[in-house]
């Protein structure tokens, strides 16, 4: 098989591989709604679905694209990111192949569960099906900072995340949760063709090397970059396949558009003006306590 590299800017028809290109994306980083990582991340990037869909839809515009790979290096994120991303992999009116970096777990397992075929290297860390959910309790970092909140509120379990959760309130919180584990492991099943039982059996949160990962049927194959485009042509019946890689924007473009870096500095910015535990309360507040399919191992 010839192997032909070209690369691209986004957003362009390929003039390149008349028919036969592969349409090879880099996705690294958490699963958020937003196009930017978090202050406390060090302002890395995300992972989105609008950048997803963008990218599904230049391929599905371009007759000489035949099929998408995406290399995936995350550990997961927010859950209706994570599911939305998922559908548009399923979707797609092109073939889909998801190749795993060091890690694809949680939600980004979960968008991969949607994909025509897996690819992981040997070493790579896949799966980690479940929900996990960290509810924070303020009133310590309330104190230090001096805040005395006087709490005005319509419905009983309104404020049920600024304090310790009352155990009515941790089942309720718990239901939920249960909720979406389901949802995760409906969702698995039926985009890996795997019986039921079996991943809910796998959904222990655990977290699999990409050779167990396929003896489990989480994952199709076990290789590098030349077993994904090997995958990848032959799930879209092309021969000798050029591979049409993603640029990422510039600093400068980053900088003056939508992506990471501007967030990062504005996050910044902010720090500098709220002071570092404001800014952390202020994370505390509007992250922690949301359900999110994500893996917090080391």
């Amino acid at each position: 098989m010839i192997l032909v590299i070209a690369l691209r800017p986004a957003g362009r028809t390929s003039t390149i591989g008349h028919g036969n290109v592969i349409s090879f994306v880099p996705l690294s980083g958490s699963i958020a709604e937003g196009s930017a990582g978090s202050l406390l991340s060090g302002g890395g990037a995300s992972i989105n679905p609008t950048f997803v869909r963008h990218r599904i839809e230049d391929a599905e515009d371009d007759p000489n694209v035949k099929a998408i790979i995406f290399k995936v290096d995350s550990p997961g994120g927010v859950v209706g990111a994570s599911q939305e991303m998922a559908y548009l992999v399923r979707d797609s009116k092109k073939p889909v192949i998801i190749f795993a970096g060091d890690m694809v777990a949680s939600g980004a397992y979960y968008m991969a569960s949607q994909a025509d075929k897996i690819v992981a290297k040997p070493g790579s860390l896949v799966g980690s099906i479940g929900v996990i959910s960290m509810v924070p309790d303020l009133s310590g970092l309330y104190n230090k900072l001096g805040i005395k909140m006087q709490t005005i509120k319509s419905g009983k379990n309104k404020d049920m995340f600024e304090r310790t959760l009352s155990p009515e309130e941790r089942q309720k919180f718990q239901t939920m949760s249960d909720e979406l584990y389901r949802q995760f492991i409906d969702d698995v099943a039926t985009g890996r063709n795997l019986d039921r039982k079996k991943v809910a059996n796998l959904a222990t949160g655990e977290i699999f090397a990409g050779t167990k990962a396929k003896k489990l049927g989480l994952i199709d194959e076990v290789g590098g970059y030349q077993t994904a485009i090997d995958v990848a042509a032959k799930v879209a019946h092309i021969e000798d396949p050029v591979v049409d890689e993603y640029q990422p924007p510039t600093i400068f473009e980053s900088l003056f558009g939508s992506q990471s870096e501007s967030a990062s500095i504005f996050n910044l910015v902010r720090m500098q003006i709220m002071g570092r535990d404001l800014v952390l309360l202020d994370y505390v507040r509007n992250m922690l306590g949301v359900p999110q399919y994500r893996y917090y191992g080391g």
